[in-house]
């Protein structure tokens, strides 16, 4: 089958149709010429492609997510995408793909990245929660070797294992397209932190990336510390996610001296770590005195009690370029909830830049959560609204690789 794929991917009528039949309708002829059964989820979302000569000007994104819940899902298997790779090899208005969710394995791995070694114009792609492990990281990895054009690649919660992650962080050493790569969740059973050792190297030399996420990595403060190191190295990361490590206040240490010299970080995301009070000081102290870069910290759920809290309002009245601030899970007193009441009453910080809504009962101020954060959406898509909405997904709003897969 492998070979009359090429074949049909190089002399079939998929290649020679004319321009107007639609994506749906090359769908339908490709199945039809490889006896395979089409898949209706793949063909209802083919059908909803805008082929208008408007949207063709701005490109196309094609989102075949397996996890969408508005509509019946027939999930994408290896064999669904090497009849989608022979319609979209020679697509020239595709730069978009996000394929989360689905039964893609290590043997869909060969063909996607089989198919953006030949694809020149896919900028974003996205393969969360797809069970590639590692042989299909080690694919994805040979395939950057090759890919010039791939700017977002988001492999996570796809099983990497350490293979995979070093031989990842190693192309990046060189690939100078990737601005944005998301690793989040890999396998780990090592307690020596050497995917985090190898990605802190990567950072040193690499100057193209400027987005990062390093979530569930049991990055520890050893690897805290050798990532701080190369910090100094590095002159164009802009966002980087530590979120649901085991990162200290010893660790933050490390960060808070970085953050005194690091004018390039623009996006901080720390949840779910442990960084307590001390913590607080060390990054507040950082972003009172020297930094005026930092736009965006989060913090939620790192076992902050109010002093820490409002160790960070005070340093907002300093630092007027951070402009948005998350801590909801962490201990509230009275003086804190006053602290970021009088933030947002003041108009220092917008209602939309935090996670907590202030509010008064019997003359003592409490908090109220609300839907605002980084990436509220990552993991899911609203019922209703905008999936791209910058108050829940404020990341969106700052960084510059924005494209929302």
């Amino acid at each position: 089958m492998d070979s009359f794929l090429l074949e049909l991917a190089s002399t079939s009528q998929v290649d020679t149709m004319p321009k107007y039949i639609s994506l749906d309708q090359q769908y339908s002829l490709a199945c039809e010429e490889l006896k395979h059964p089409e898949n209706p989820f793949i063909v209802r979302i083919l059908q909803e492609v805008k082929q208008d000569e408007e949207t063709l000007k701005k490109k196309i994104t094609i989102k075949i997510a397996g996890n969408n819940r508005l509509i019946p899902v027939q999930k994408v298997t290896d064999d669904d995408f090497q009849i989608l790779a022979t319609i979209f090899t020679n697509n020239m208005f595709l730069t978009g793909l996000d394929l989360r969710y689905n039964l893609l394995s290590d043997a869909g791995a060969v063909h996607i990245a089989a198919f953006l070694q030949r694809n020149e114009t896919l900028l974003h792609l996205r393969m969360t929660g797809n069970k590639i492990d590692n042989k299909g990281g080690m694919y994805f990895a040979a395939m950057l070797q090759v890919n010039n054009t791939l700017q977002k690649l988001d492999l996570g919660d796809t099983d990497l294992r350490t293979q995979s992650l070093i031989a990842l962080a190693t192309v990046l050493n060189y690939n100078s397209a990737i601005k944005a790569i998301n690793l989040n969740r890999p396998i780990l059973y090592s307690e020596e932190e050497e995917t985090t050792v190898h990605t802190a190297l990567m950072l040193k030399v690499n100057c193209t990336l400027v987005e990062l996420h390093l979530c569930k990595h049991e990055m520890k403060n050893f690897g805290m510390e050798r990532l701080c190191d190369a910090l100094y190295e590095n002159s164009t990361l802009r966002y980087l996610d530590l979120s649901c490590n085991k990162i200290t206040r010893d660790g933050i240490k490390f960060l808070g001296k970085l953050l005194k010299h690091n004018a390039t970080l623009e996006i901080l995301d720390l949840n779910f770590n442990r960084i307590e009070d001390d913590g607080a000081f060390y990054l507040s102290e950082a972003l009172t005195t020297h930094n005026r870069t930092l736009q965006a910290l989060a913090v939620t759920n790192n076992n902050i009690s109010g002093k820490g809290l409002v160790a960070f309002a005070e340093s907002m009245k300093t630092n007027l370029v951070l402009s948005y601030i998350y801590i909801w899970g962490n201990k509230f007193d009275e003086d804190c909830c006053v602290a970021f009441a009088e933030l947002i009453k003041s108009g220092r910080l917008k209602p939309t830049g935090t996670d907590v809504d202030p509010y008064e009962v019997d003359g003592n101020t409490y908090f109220a959560e609300v839907s605002h954060g980084l990436k509220r959406h990552y993991y899911w898509t609203p019922s209703y609204g905008q999936p791209d909405n910058h108050d829940e997904n404020a990341s969106l709003a700052i960084t510059p690789v924005a494209e929302n897969l």
